[in-house]
């Protein structure tokens, strides 16, 4: 157990808010960080976009603000700039 805490402390570590951090990959839809999340096509973004993180939220998903918008993405998704 202490070893899967050690492991998410570090995978925090790389991901701050207000940290910058490029797309990876595209999720197969995008879900937007609206009070009202709705889905959006992933064709909005482009891999290797770069993104500004705001807050995190439930279920692993990071706000990440984006020239066209603000999405709820998971940290699979994306890389430390």
């Amino acid at each position: 157990m202490a070893f899967l805490r050690g492991l998410a402390e570090e995978i925090m570590a790389e991901f701050k808010q207000g940290a910058q951090v490029k797309l990876a990959q595209l999720p197969s839809y995008l879900k937007t960080a609206d009070p009202m999340p709705m889905l959006r096509p992933a064709d909005l973004l482009a891999v290797g976009e770069i993104g500004t993180l705001g807050d995190r939220r439930p279920g692993g998903y990071w706000v990440v603000k984006f020239e066209r918008g603000s999405f709820l993405l998971e940290e699979t998704y994306l890389t430390a700039e």
